[in-house]
């Protein structure tokens, strides 16, 4: 049977998932397009619930009949409303939020501080991933991860690596304490150029705020602060494009 009314309270209650406090409040997040939700499935994430469109089940139907999974079929006119998207690929799911493990205060780490664009964040994570990181620490201030444009941006990344939330100054004391070298990145007479730094098994790096870079009170917390010398006429790199050369550096 096809969910066909946009006033359904289900699909009310899907709607509240775009915002953060929906999330919180429900304790599940939504995932868009076929990419993902495999994704979601093949990590053995809690998939609460699969929606498909009449769209979504001809392309999927011998992938949707192979999942243990309860199914949600609902007209195009619903998925259009509860999509993000201009064009909707025709299959989204619910999934529940993670429980909130103990961190693993070993390996390499990248901690944002106050990155705010949800399309940063999503990047930084799935580079992360690819240059073989432990995890990524989101301080404060750091757009949330189950925002749906940083879910595009991240590919699934974030159910291959560990991902923590907290306050970036009380990880760096912990870093601190067991020995792993925490490294800042700024642009003053006072930092290094990256390439200089020996290349550890284990390490802490911390971005910050596309504007303001990282808070002057975590920086003085580091063991150094790295830059990356510009050639050309640039002021600046993207913070993302930043945190992908520092990171493959470590790696």
């Amino acid at each position: 049977m096809e969910m066909q009314s946009t006033k359904n309270t289900y699909v009310k209650e899907l709607k509240k998932l775009h915002r953060k406090k929906g999330r919180q409040d429900q304790q599940r997040y939504l995932l868009e397009g076929f990419h993902l939700v495999e994704e979601a499935v093949n990590s053995q994430a809690e998939v609460v619930d699969i929606l498909i469109s009449p769209r979504g089940a001809k392309e999927w139907a011998a992938w949707i009949e192979e999942q243990a999974l309860d199914v949600t079929y609902v007209s195009e006119e619903v998925m259009a409303a509860i999509s993000e998207q201009p064009t909707p690929q025709g299959i989204m799911a619910v999934v529940a939020l993670p429980r909130v493990k103990e961190m693993r205060v070993k390996g390499k780490w990248l901690l944002l501080d106050n990155v705010q664009d949800p399309g940063n964040v999503g990047t930084m994570i799935r580079t992360a991933d690819a240059a073989g990181f432990t995890g990524v620490f989101l301080g404060e201030g750091t757009a949330d991860i189950y925002n749906l444009k940083t879910l595009r941006s991240m590919q699934g990344s974030h159910f291959h690596i560990e991902i923590q939330n907290g306050t970036i100054q009380d990880i760096c004391q912990v870093f601190k304490e067991v020995g792993i070298p925490v490294y800042g990145s700024e642009l003053n007479e006072q930092a290094v150029a990256y390439d200089t730094v020996e290349k550890t098994d284990q390490v802490a790096l911390i971005m910050g705020n596309e504007g303001q870079g990282v808070a002057k009170e975590i920086l003085a917390q580091t063991d150094a602060n790295l830059y990356i010398p510009i050639y050309g006429k640039a002021e600046s790199l993207n913070v993302g494009i930043a945190a992908g050369i520092l990171m493959y550096h470590f790696s």
